[in-house]
């Protein structure tokens, strides 16, 4: 039975039901930033505010949704696509100079929304799959090339010779 099946009545539940949820779901982002802003004045590592709050969000969710509860699938999918994209963006920032933002974030995006929606559809194969694909990706995409670490060593003694060649 999909969503649009509940009848006169059934239609009014469901939406009541998503607003409470968003109502819910922006209450937790709040709070969960809140004490994220809180907690990164005292930690020595710091943690995105909004980001924590995002997350924290659709994975209380989706542990809701396990556990039997009802919840519209969209809000915490919404949520899921902006991690994905927020995720992207951050390792963007720690990438070498060499490697393309372009190409990493093409790869990256559709491949996380794959995953976010294999999770969300309990396919856990493509689940396991595209979250494989997105760790090695950013394993390689953030190593540095140990050619160009090499050739400009070789370079810089080569600087440091000729300075000291007259």
């Amino acid at each position: 039975m999909g969503r649009y099946c509940y009848g006169r009545l059934g239609h009014h539940y469901f939406l009541s039901l998503t607003a409470m949820l968003i109502t819910i779901a922006t209450i937790s982002i709040l709070a969960i930033t809140g004490l994220t802003w809180l907690s990164n004045r005292i930690l020595s590592f710091k943690i995105c505010p909004i980001c924590a709050g995002v997350a924290g969000t659709w994975v209380g969710l989706l542990a809701a949704k396990f556990l039997g509860y009802e919840v519209d699938m969209i809000i915490p999918a919404m949520l899921m696509g902006g991690s994905i994209v927020g995720m992207a963006y951050q390792i963007e920032k720690r990438l070498p100079d060499n490697r393309s933002s372009l190409l990493w974030k093409t790869l990256f995006i559709p491949v996380g929304f794959v995953a976010v929606y294999s999770i969300i559809s309990s396919w856990w194969l493509a689940f396991i799959v595209a979250t494989a694909l997105l760790v090695v990706w950013t394993l390689r995409f953030s190593e540095k090339q140990r050619h160009i670490t090499q050739t400009s060593k070789i370079v810089e003694e080569l600087k440091e010779k000729m300075k000291n060649c007259c």
